[in-house]
């Protein structure tokens, strides 16, 4: 971003993917963001992990669908923040760096970053000033600009623990399963994801160190038939927005078991396959994913993940819950002393 100033932390919030959007939750601005990518969507899949933080809610329904902005709604929007990657809206045919500057300039700064996510390259004008983050990195960025260092480590201190839990308990690698991420929109031709990918995609997959059941054969973010997916036999499916209310795990369970292929999958003969909730995932998502994904991988070191269908996130009994979900709400919600 170069130098960015404001005379006082931002109030209205325009953000474009759903982690950054999870940022400002996490720091009790849910509700002052503006604009983001499938607003209804992602409003119902966060709202199953609100669910289990006490007096947390948020609603993002109605909000502007910013997948491809227009310029000219964001100057309606007149944001005090565009908490967002300025290369990734160069990276669309319809805008320009000319279009990137007069934003900046008349309305507000850009503050964001996307292309973490794979380690993906920038644009071609972005390249040689493009830096990679984790995602809690670019965090405690945001953090800063809200003048929320406080509740950021408040939450990196929970996050931090929770990765020592995890890396306290995990089996010898030759215990661990192989596993791919898949979205199972079409049951024939799967998206898989390669869990073992830098960038924070993977952010809650990796420190639980599976062997990723592809190798080098794929690149994260194909599409595969069911015979590649065979071939490579994973363990474990982890079935991308599998939490999502319109998800019909159940019925991606079956037509995976049904298939003449699919039923010889390890992961389907072992009943490994498991929702999740979203790759653009913020730091509070993050916290859910990286215990449900421990339980999922590993129940007999991190406790038993219940068979998940429908409905939010499982209630986990107190004592084999990885972080206290009271703590997080208090933080969100401002009733903690962070």
């Amino acid at each position: 971003m170069g130098a960015v100033e404001f005379d006082s932390p931002p109030v209205s919030i325009f953000t474009r993917l759903t982690h950054l959007a999870g940022m400002a939750f996490a720091l009790g601005r849910g509700d002052d963001v503006n604009a983001m990518h499938a607003p209804e969507y992602y409003d119902r899949l966060w709202a199953q992990f609100t669910d289990r933080l006490p007096g947390v809610t948020v609603d993002w329904r109605g909000l502007y669908s910013s997948w491809e902005p227009d310029k000219e709604t964001l100057y309606q929007l007149d944001s005090d923040i565009h908490l967002t990657d300025p290369a990734s809206v160069d990276a669309l045919d319809s805008w320009d760096g000319e279009d990137i500057e007069e934003v900046r300039e008349r309305i507000s700064p850009w503050f964001g970053n996307k292309f973490s996510d794979r380690r993906d390259q920038p644009p071609a004008d972005w390249i040689d000033r493009y830096q990679y983050y984790t995602l809690w990195e670019i965090f405690e960025k945001v953090a800063t600009v809200f003048r929320e260092e406080s509740r950021y480590e408040a939450l990196s201190t929970i996050h931090t623990n929770l990765l020592e839990t995890i890396e306290e308990n995990l089996p010898p690698e030759r215990d661990r399963p192989t596993a791919v991420l898949a979205g199972f929109s079409d049951v024939e031709n799967p998206y898989v994801y390669t869990v073992d990918t830098p960038g924070f995609l993977t952010a809650h997959v990796r420190p639980l160190a599976p062997t990723d059941a592809f190798g080098d054969e794929v690149s994260s973010g194909d599409a595969v038939d069911m015979e590649m997916l065979l071939e490579a036999d994973p363990d474990v499916i982890f079935v991308l927005g599998g939490m999502h209310p319109e998800t019909e795990m159940p019925g991606i369970r079956e037509g995976l078991r049904t298939h003449a292929v699919g039923q010889h999958l390890s992961a389907v003969e072992a009943d490994g396959i498991y929702a999740q909730g979203a790759r653009y995932q913020g730091p509070i998502l993050n916290l859910f994913q990286l215990e449900m994904t421990a339980k999922q991988l590993y129940p007999e070191h991190f406790g038993e993940w219940p068979t998940y269908t429908e409905g939010p996130y499982p209630e986990i009994p107190a004592d084999e819950q990885l972080f206290d979900r009271q703590a997080v709400a208090d933080i969100i919600t401002g009733d903690s002393n962070a």
